[in-house]
This record gives structure tokens, sequence and C-alpha cells, in this order.
């Protein structure tokens, strides 16, 4: 049984439903921001719920009260207004207030840092974004700078297309370029579970991938 208890936001989406059960498979207690519970079906002695989401000031306050860690896996929601730099306001000021540090965060290929080398498909692949999905685009830029401001120890965890899969393959990180096209939802909960107590990505914004077979 692990003593940590980590709040998680994003815990009922497509990937954060692996990130989950990853946590409850190593015993963290957990507290998960829900917006409908009523849907949640989990029923685990580990599971504390929250409801309301990352853009209500109060539920995110009361999801991080009493936790050690906080992890997002944060998705868009479809028809709604950027959500990322909202929720980012929220997790870094609630977090200030209770006095944690750590905050583990994914986002997507499209956020650029000022050390980046990306190869050609990947500026095409932050191009199409910027054209295709400007607003959401640019807001999650807005995230990272926002986290740049802050005194956290946040990761922000760059990915390609994930794949929602149990199977496992090769990974591989890098801080300035992403030389793979897809991961694995399991191997991405495994790296972000990774991430609890290691220092060497805290304020940094690795890229994480599958390798080639």
């Amino acid at each position: 049984m692990n003593t940590y208890k980590i709040a998680v936001i994003g815990g009922t989406g497509k990937s954060g439903k692996y990130l989950v059960q990853n946590l409850l498979e190593k015993g963290y207690f957990l507290k998960l921001l829900v917006r409908h519970p009523e849907n949640f079906t989990i029923q685990n002695p580990l599971i504390e719920v929250v409801k309301g989401d990352a853009r209500d000031e109060a539920a995110v306050h009361s999801l991080i009260e009493g936790t050690d860690v906080v992890i997002s896996t944060l998705g868009q929601p479809k028809g709604e207004k950027p959500i990322f730099s909202d929720a980012a306001k929220n997790i870094i000021r609630a977090m200030n207030h209770h006095g944690i540090s750590r905050y583990i965060v994914t986002t997507g290929l499209s956020v650029n840092t000022l050390s980046d080398q990306k190869n050609e498909k990947v500026k095409m692949a932050t191009d199409w974004m910027y054209q295709n999905y400007p607003e959401t685009t640019a807001d999650k830029q807005k995230e990272y700078e926002l986290l740049m401001e802050s005194n956290l120890d946040w990761t922000l965890v760059r990915l390609p297309l994930i794949h929602l899969t149990e199977e496992r393959f090769a990974t591989e990180t890098n801080l300035t370029d992403c030389q793979g096209e897809n991961i694995s939802a399991s191997d991405l909960a495994a790296f972000l579970v990774s991430q609890i107590d290691p220092t060497e990505y805290i304020r940094k914004s690795p890229f994480l991938y599958n390798l080639k077979e």
C-alpha cells in the first residue's frame, strides 16, 4: 500500500482510465475529479470522487486538499471553449494554497519550448494543429507558459497519437524532438506513475513515444 494520495484530473477520459488502473494496481489512494459521478462505475476503497470539472475553482481546491501529487490527463471537452489554461490557473492556485508542488500533466506535440529541435514531420503536425484547432492549440501553449511562470515542480509530457491498448512497447523520451508517431495508453500510464518521485524531468517538457518495432 502506497501512503501517497494522488489527485487525478481527466481520470475518466480515454487515456485517464489507464492511468487510474495503473495507480490502483500500485496501491495509491486516489481523489478523482469527475463531472458526472452518477456515471462513474468503479467501486474501489482507494478511490474518493470529487464532483466538478477543472474550470470549477472550488472543486479543484476540494480535489487537491489532502493530496501529495497531482496528475492530469485532461482532454478538451467537445463543444466547449479551450479548457487547458483555465484548468492550469485553478490547479496552480490550489496547489500553492495547499502547499503541494509535484504536478504531472499531459499535452500534445504542438507545444513549443525554446530548446526544441522538432523534425519536419512534427513541425508540420504542429502547423496543422494551429491551422485546424487554433484556439485549443494556442491554449495548450498558454498552459505551458503558465507552468513556466509558476513555482511548481511540474512535468509537462508531450505526446503523439495515443493508442488505447493494454499492449506495452519500448518507449523513449526526448526533450527536443518526437521521434515516434504513437504512444500506447498503457505505456503512457506507466510513465506518468514512474514520474511521481523522480526529479529528472522537473520543470521540463519531454516528448514520450513508442519506438518503432
